[in-house]
């Protein structure tokens, strides 16, 4: 097994999650993620219990990001085990990482000032207020619109992705490797915000499983 890379993560990488291998055939693997994460979810749903609720938020701080990799880091974007991996990754990454997070997050506020309203992050952005962010979407997977919940994530990927492209344009010519790791972070949240926003759709339309 290669060795995985997820206690410290600098910017949400879903490639590293790829480097995870194991011995469960690919087939296995897909039904399931897609079993786990619909059981996780209907279970918690249904129970409409707080404690349960806190405890499936914890889930990575509990068992690790690589219990959780190996469930549901394969699953397509598109699916709900891939969204689930996508918005624990990050809450694990808001969480190691907070203070630069919040930082991008309040640069690109003012050019996604609709994106920052649906994301619902309070002002002023801090670290603090990007934690309870990340937290909030994860009990809203669980317990309220789940839509909302992963609408809330992309719009909150979209204002950081914004944020960081500012952020990579004002290294360059400066710090030129910082910038080419900022835009690579900045393309990298896009593309998970246009993820999590369709999975959105998809699961109004009862079409994401």
């Amino acid at each position: 097994m290669v060795e995985p890379r997820f206690r410290r993560p600098a910017m949400l990488d879903m490639e590293m999650a790829d480097q995870i291998e194991g011995d469960i055939d690919p087939a296995d693997r897909g039904l399931i993620a897609h079993e786990t994460a619909l059981a996780i979810v209907s279970q918690a749903r249904e129970a409409q219990d707080p404690e349960l609720v806190e405890r499936l938020i914890r889930l990575v701080d509990e068992e690790g990001i690589d219990t959780v990799a190996m469930m549901w880091s394969k699953a397509g974007a598109h699916t709900l085990p891939g969204a689930l991996w996508r918005i624990y990754m990050i809450r694990e990454w808001v969480k190691h990482d907070a203070a630069s997070v919040a930082r991008s997050y309040h640069q690109g506020v003012h050019a996604a000032h609709v994106r920052h309203a649906i994301a619902g992050v309070e002002d002023p952005p801090g670290p603090d207020e990007v934690r309870t962010l990340a937290d909030a979407v994860l009990s809203g997977v669980f317990s309220g619109d789940l839509a909302v919940a992963l609408d809330r994530a992309g719009a909150f990927c979209r204002v950081v992705a914004t944020g960081s492209a500012f952020e990579a344009q004002t290294d360059e010519g400066h710090a030129d490797r910082r910038a080419h790791r900022t835009t690579m972070r900045a393309s990298q949240l896009l593309r998970t915000g246009e993820d999590l926003e369709r999975c959105a759709a998809m699961w109004r339309e009862g079409r994401l499983d």
